[in-house]
């Protein structure tokens, strides 16, 4: 295990010029400690698993030592393959590296589901260095033979927590098979599941681990808070409470847990805060994702509605405030979800908002992190509603219809005498033939010629 090096400049880590000129036109100076740790390793061509959270410049921690060793050489089969859980990271991470690649002559390509496959085969046959893709597209044009991988010299898999936890194990090990044995694996994680280990012991040959922050630890410059809320509509009241100061709330990321609360959540907030509201879930079209994490991205939509896995892995420059509309279940997603804001040195902060049936899940999120986020009262001028969700009422009320009574409700007997007509005898084989005789088609039927056929000459 490596341990974190004093801070130090880009130009000590031995970049090459090109690289170098591209970090100084970014306007970065110093290396992040998973960017500093990574460089060696990667570069000497061993497998690596890096566990670090999103926004430590994990990108740049696996590119840099790869654009600094790959050679410039002719040829049309890509040599780095980057695999990522979602399309937009896809997008994000062609962008990263465009941008480090500025004045080396590598071509890069982004391919992933719901855009035209035709498109994507026509670009990689006029020959691509570096591919970044999501497992399912990668797959089907590597089958199809358009993709050549037996070229693959580095495999990076960003994100697989979130790759495992969208349920792409088969496609990952169906990809493995079509990739050359002798190739360099590079992995990177924010936390450590039995899943993702079972995968390193399975596919690695004695990687070496890079960690930077352990995934509970709280980051120092995100200020945490937390507020105990009775409902959905309260929580809305709540929301609407702190939006209205735009000059503190200037660019808001929120997060719920399912795709129907971001949807409500949003119509709600779309009716006070017009065009000002955006909202990602897996629902939504590809383009509108896009649409939406751009203009948030730019600050032309003040407020982004998010589910946790279409948020996990994208960047956003200076977030005020991460926003939990609800408590996650797995207290590493509040984890990740908090990271998006604090970056770069800047002062962030987290709300989090829990009603009863969610305290179970910010106790575990406060014993992972070791530390007691302070609970405030709720401000006056917040209504505490009565209005419930079809969830959160009492079960007996739900499924039952306005225009019905209850009584109209009760559920008949489940079984039935079946009517004499429906009622199914085994009459034997003579039977069935009579009912074939009956019921099939004429011999006669479409043959015109039937009659002249069988006339006496």
């Amino acid at each position: 295990m490596h341990k974190i090096k004093s801070m130090i400049t880009f130009e000590a880590l031995d970049l090459s010029n090109q690289l170098q000129y591209a970090i100084d036109d970014l306007g970065f100076v110093n290396p992040t400690p998973i960017q500093v740790q990574s460089f060696p390793v990667v570069r000497s061509g061993k497998d690596v698993v890096g566990i670090a959270q999103t926004g430590t410049g994990k990108t740049f921690a696996y590119m840099l030592p790869i654009l600094r060793e790959l050679k410039f050489i002719k040829t049309r089969h890509p040599r780095v393959l980057v695999l990522v859980p979602t399309r937009e990271l896809v997008l994000q991470v062609v962008d990263e590296i465009e941008k480090l690649s500025k004045y080396l002559n590598f071509r890069v390509l982004g391919v992933y589901g719901g855009a035209n496959i035709n498109t994507q085969k026509q670009s990689i046959a006029q020959g691509q260095d570096i591919i970044v893709a999501t497992p399912g597209r990668l797959y089907d044009l590597g089958v199809s033979n358009v993709l050549k991988l037996k070229t693959i010299q580095k495999l990076v898999i960003d994100e697989v927590d979130v790759m495992l936890d969208l349920g792409f194990r088969f496609q990952l090990l169906n990809i493995f098979d079509l990739l050359p044995v002798r190739r360099q694996n590079i992995m990177f994680s924010a936390t450590m599941t039995k899943d993702v280990d079972a995968l390193i012991l399975d596919f690695f040959k004695k990687p070496e681990k890079i960690s930077v922050a352990v995934s509970g630890t709280p980051l120092d410059n995100i200020v945490q808070e937390s507020f105990n809320v009775p409902n959905f509509f309260t929580k809305v009241n709540l929301l609407n409470h702190f939006l209205k100061d735009k000059e503190t709330f200037h660019k808001v990321l929120i997060f719920v847990a399912f795709k129907r609360t971001a949807d409500l959540l949003f119509k709600h907030l779309d009716e006070v805060f017009e065009s000002e509201t955006c909202v990602i879930h897996s629902n939504k079209t590809q383009n509108y994702r896009i649409r939406s994490i751009r203009q948030f991205d730019e600050g032309k939509n003040r407020i982004l509605v998010a589910t946790d896995v279409m948020a996990r892995g994208l960047d956003f420059d200076k977030i005020s405030h991460v926003i939990n509309f609800d408590t996650p279940d797995f207290p590493e997603n509040y984890m990740h979800r908090i990271g998006r804001t604090g970056r770069a040195e800047k002062e962030g902060k987290s709300i989090l908002f829990s009603t009863k049936d969610e305290q179970a899940s910010k106790a575990a999120i406060e014993t992972l992190m070791d530390f007691k986020i302070p609970l405030l009262d709720l401000p006056e001028t917040v209504e505490i509603s009565t209005l419930l969700t079809e969830d959160e009422r009492p079960k007996e009320d739900q499924g039952i219809s306005k225009n019905r009574t209850v009584l109209e409700h009760v559920p008949g007997p489940a079984f039935h005498e079946k009517s004499e007509k429906n009622s199914k005898v085994n009459l034997g084989g003579s039977y069935r033939r009579e009912i074939a005789k009956k019921y099939k088609k004429p011999k006669t039927r479409g043959d015109k010629n039937y009659n002249k056929r069988n006339k006496k000459k």
